[in-house]
């Protein structure tokens, strides 16, 4: 028997939304590259309704997410964030406190929905998702656009203090964008008179995460999917990923081993070992995986002053450490990636502090996950040093709480049969969420739905040399893969590249995994049109780690009589 979300009167329910919605209210390329062009329906299609009608609308009977909206106000082209496009912005409550806002075009929609995710814990809505701002779609306004808080309000993005509650863990985990996707769509059916023809989902980081969730659990909510450098592996990520950075890189006083000072040579150091062995010498790693850089190759003598930047003993310790991944006693990975060589240069903040005294960003998330979200109960006083990297307790944690947050299920099936299209991308030089380990996840994809012809059918992975988390990085880091997956999906166009560029207008073509973009005539390595389609070396590589991509360990939960409940199966 399959548990319900929860078990609530509808006047509790209805009380819990009018008093946290006033609070809401208070407070590609070819040989030679071409840029995707959006082609959309043509005609717009008018509201049936006013806006201020919207902020009457009674949505509390809407099924599995009542909702209450705490405004709808007109938003002047030249005022919207999203483009020059006017918009009626909704904003409301999902019970028992999932935050969403919905821009609804008045002029310009042509029947799309697009969902964004958000980042880190979440905690606030934002629209702006990123890879998605800037694209045509958006800035054209022929979207309906939507995102949520994922049930619980946070700040910066790493205060994990809602999982005090175990509904809101749950809204976190996976319910929130399942809801939001229900009530936007009925709100966009009520306005325009008509439904969304198609419904797409972006997003990054968390909003990857969020992305895949939705194509494993609830396949029908979305058309088109575009998955970027996604924490789905959240647990092992933040609590033994993260948790053995954030070690690692103290010494035995619990000071930084690196400063922020250290990491350019360092990059240096790696680039000269490791850049050209993509084929092309252009300042990037193109493949991370392929890197063998030894930092013993730097290491200060043991006598005498060295003649340049060189690693003390307790640096090589945490170099060591960091490049080949969190281990137990015997060895094993207990995430399937470690620290991507070529990222160093993007390592302040994430791994080493910025401000003296305080943790890095991945030291912050594994104590937050550890405090909050592992255990059955809070243990606000656990602390960097209750990390423990054993097998024991890898699997007591895994096996209570991934079936809640994580979106690592290999089998697809629902959602190729439904149609979906799925694009993921990731940047080689990420330093918060490592690549390796969103390869490690498309391998066992490939695995499940029949090898890499059968899944490239309908999932492909670009990997983007040089960038970093989501965005930034020496490498280009803008491209349009919402374009791609709706021409994919509309038309039929399954993306063989995609053109990425940077502000100085240098570009570069993305090919989908196993592939990557590789300067073979020898032209300037600022020009797209320089690069073909080359094999990874590292193509054959498989990750080996104490969990498992599989199907069957998600886990839905809710009130039954009174009696928090959770049971294997997907929502």
């Amino acid at each position: 028997m399959k548990v319900p979300i929860r078990r609530r009167t509808v006047a509790v329910v209805l009380n819990v939304l009018v008093l946290v919605a006033a609070l809401f209210v208070a407070t590609g390329a070819e040989a030679t590259p071409r840029p995707l062009k959006f082609s959309a329906p043509k005609g717009a299609t008018l509201p049936a309704m006013s806006c201020a009608e919207v902020a009457r609308l009674d949505l509390s009977g809407v099924p599995d997410a009542p909702a209450n909206i705490a405004s709808a106000t007109v938003v002047a082209a030249d005022d919207n964030p999203l483009g020059k496009w006017e918009a009626c912005r909704v904003k409301g409550v999902i019970a028992p406190q999932i935050q969403f806002e919905l821009m609804l075009p008045t002029k310009t929609w042509e029947r799309r929905y697009l969902q964004t995710g958000c980042g880190g814990f979440c905690g606030s809505v934002n629209v702006n998702a990123p890879a998605s701002y800037g694209c045509a779609p958006l800035t054209n306004g022929t979207f309906a656009v939507a995102s949520d808080n994922e049930g619980h309000y946070g700040i910066n993005g790493t205060d994990g203090l809602f999982g005090a509650d175990p509904q809101l863990r749950v809204d976190f985990g996976y319910r929130s964008q399942h809801l939001t996707s229900i009530l936007a769509k009925d709100v966009i059916k009520r306005f325009y008179g008509q439904p969304a023809a198609r419904s797409y989902f972006t997003g990054c980081s968390e909003g990857g995460d969020q992305a895949l969730t939705e194509a494993q659990r609830y396949p029908e909510d979305f058309d088109g999917i575009v998955s970027g450098a996604p924490a789905a592996n959240m647990t092992a990520l933040a609590i033994w990923d993260q948790g053995w950075n954030g070690k690692a890189m103290l010494d035995g006083n619990g000071k930084p081993t690196l400063s922020v000072d250290d990491l350019k040579p360092l990059h240096e150091a790696v680039l000269k070992a490791c850049d050209a062995r993509d084929g092309t010498r252009d300042g990037l790693v193109s493949d991370s995986m392929d890197c063998e850089f030894d930092p013993k190759s730097i290491a200060c003598p043991a006598r005498g002053n060295a003649s340049g930047f060189c690693l003390t003993p307790a640096q090589l310790e945490s170099l060591s450490k960091i490049y080949s991944g969190a281990r137990d006693r015997k060895g094993r990975l207990m995430y399937p990636g470690w620290q991507p060589h070529g990222s160093e240069s993007e390592w302040a903040n994430w791994l080493v502090p910025t401000t003296p005294g305080t943790p890095s960003r991945q030291a912050a998330f594994a104590v937050n996950t550890l405090r909050w979200l592992a255990y059955p109960g809070v243990r606000p006083s656990l602390t960097l040093d209750d990390v423990q990297f054993t097998e024991a307790n890898f699997k007591e944690i895994m096996g209570r709480v991934s079936g809640i947050y994580d979106s690592t299920d290999p089998d697809l099936s629902a959602f190729r049969r439904k149609g979906g299209k799925l694009i993921m991308w990731h940047g080689e030089a990420d330093p918060a969420v490592p690549p390796s380990s969103t390869i490690a996840y498309y391998n066992a994809v490939t695995d499940r739905m029949g090898g890499l012809d059968r899944t490239q059918e309908f999932a492909r992975l670009f990997m983007l040399p040089g960038v970093a988390h989501c965005s930034g990085g020496p490498g280009p880091d803008r491209f349009d893969a919402l374009t791609a997956v709706v021409d994919w999906v509309e038309q039929g166009k399954a993306p063989d590249s995609m053109l990425t560029s940077k502000a100085d207008g240098s570009t570069r073509p993305a090919f989908p995994y196993p592939l990557m973009a590789v300067n073979t005539t020898g032209g300037p390595v600022d020009k797209a049109s320089s690069y073909t389609a080359q094999p990874r070396r590292s193509a054959d590589q498989r990750i080996s780690w104490l969990g498992s991509f599989r199907s069957g360990y998600q886990k839905t939960c809710g009130w039954v009589d009174g009696k928090w409940v959770c049971q294997k199966g997907k929502a």
